[in-house]
């Protein structure tokens, strides 16, 4: 048959390595972060130290208000092996990060999604700025590990057959999700819509009772923490009545530009006007698209989001799970939508890519500043006696150096505790903090 001959089957390309290679390119769209050469926030700095010192990761202790000994186990095993190359840890997270896309392509594909609208779903999420910052900041590691454990429950869920033993791999992953944070109370709330949505399969239904047991036990021991164990930060506060207000935030932040944390989504009160709009243009393109879609993204969202809804105030991180339900339910509508509705969609998609690219660049500027000014920090508190007045040039990103400096115990084996003040204004200093991260001597 000589038609056969006209296409050899070994040289295309089969769907594995199609995936393998836009993988490949989404890890390398984070390239921002891929090099950055420092780090972003003083948990980093501090985990660092406590890793040395060999510090418990409080596996015994379910009676502090952050009970999370999954993660900072494996937070002081990398730090052990990778604080003191930068680059290196980075790679290890956006690979994390990466895969986690990954996970969630196969997610999409697993619920009858199209190839391409499920790659570009997850490409809109690991490049957004949701993930952004969890992708490029070490102290975001509990939020890939809970992520990691919901998705690769989710494809658990779609493959097995037997209830009991999706049960069971419920039970398990859900467990470890909370042992890496209190987010993963979110895996009940989405179990239970995943199994409205798919045909109310017996094998949704036995993880969600499965998980919900899970979430049960671990409030039997934990509620009297949550409530009222001391927090750390006045963000931890929970009241019923911030919810509407993070729920705001939330939806706003993705197309906003200027935002690097989701805190500040209405700092620019006519911007997130206009971010308002957009969201409505892609509701309603979504309704269009099918009402299904719309309301798998609103209820999906509140779900993914329940956790958090309650605190005082919105962090990126907190979103990673809303950002990967939200690209992939949108990118599921497409196929579906009119040419008006695409139009909408692909504005806030693009939007939303070049929201997350602007937070890479600034965590990796953050970044750049840690590598020179931790290290000048360290060498100036050893030679001097006392405690170190520092102070910001006009101009300096202030708010970077406060971070850096807040309740570091040490630095390159150099105490630093209280050794270090930092002043802002014309306050008298010691030594002065350039624009790029250099300590000055002030007469």
């Amino acid at each position: 048959m000589p038609h056969r001959l006209l296409v050899n089957p070994l040289r295309l390309p089969t769907p594995a390595l199609v995936t393998a290679a836009f993988l490949a390119c989404v890890l390398l769209l984070q390239w921002p972060l891929l090099f950055n050469p420092g780090y972003f926030s003083h948990d980093e700095l501090q985990w660092a130290v406590f890793a040395t010192a060999h510090a418990p990761a409080g596996w015994r202790q379910p009676e502090v208000f952050q009970y999370r000994p999954l993660t900072f186990t494996l937070w002081m095993a990398l730090s052990r092996g990778l604080f003191a190359t930068p680059m290196l840890f980075h790679a290890v997270l956006v690979a994390w990060g990466t895969a986690n896309a990954g996970l969630l392509l196969r997610v999409g594909r697993g619920f009858g999604m199209r190839a391409w609208p499920a790659r570009l779903g997850a490409l809109v999420f690991a490049c957004g700025p949701f993930a952004a910052l969890v992708h490029g900041w070490v102290g975001c590691i509990a939020d890939l590990l809970w992520l990691t454990c919901a998705l690769l429950l989710a494809l658990c869920v779609q493959r097995l057959r037997q209830p009991w033993w999706a049960a069971l791999a419920a039970l398990l992953l859900t467990s470890c999700a909370l042992l890496a944070k209190e987010a993963a109370f979110a895996l009940p709330p989405l179990l239970l819509l995943a199994w409205w949505l798919d045909g109310r399969r017996r094998t949704w239904l036995a993880a969600l009772l499965a998980s919900t047991l899970a979430c049960a036990l671990y409030l039997a021991v934990r509620w009297q923490a949550l409530l009222h164990a001391p927090r750390m930060g006045a963000q931890y506060t929970l009241d019923i009545a911030h919810v509407p207000l993070r729920w705001l935030e939330y939806q706003l932040f993705a197309p906003l530009l200027p935002a690097l944390e989701t805190y500040t989504s209405l700092q620019w009160p006519g911007l997130a006007l206009l971010a308002g709009a957009l969201w409505l243009w892609l509701v309603q393109a979504l309704c269009r698209a099918g009402r299904r879609w719309a309301l798998l993204f609103l209820l999906g969202g509140v779900a993914a989001l329940l956790p958090a809804l309650p605190l005082a105030a919105s962090w990126n991180q907190y979103g990673y799970g809303f950002a990967a339900l939200g690209s992939m339910v949108v990118a599921a509508a497409w196929p579906q939508a009119s040419r008006w509705a695409r139009s909408g969609i692909v504005l806030f998609a693009v939007l939303t890519l070049a929201h997350g690219g602007l937070v890479m660049w600034r965590i990796r500027e953050v970044g750049r500043l840690q590598a020179v000014f931790s290290p000048a920090l360290a060498r100036a508190v050893a030679q001097h006696p006392g405690t170190l007045v520092v102070r910001p040039v006009a101009g300096a990103k202030a708010w970077v150096f406060r971070r850096l400096t807040h309740d570091i115990p040490a630095y390159d084996g150099v105490p630093i505790g209280t050794r270090v003040r930092l002043v802002e204004g014309d306050a008298p200093a010691d030594m002065q903090i350039e624009a790029d991260g250099q300590l000055r001597p002030l007469p």
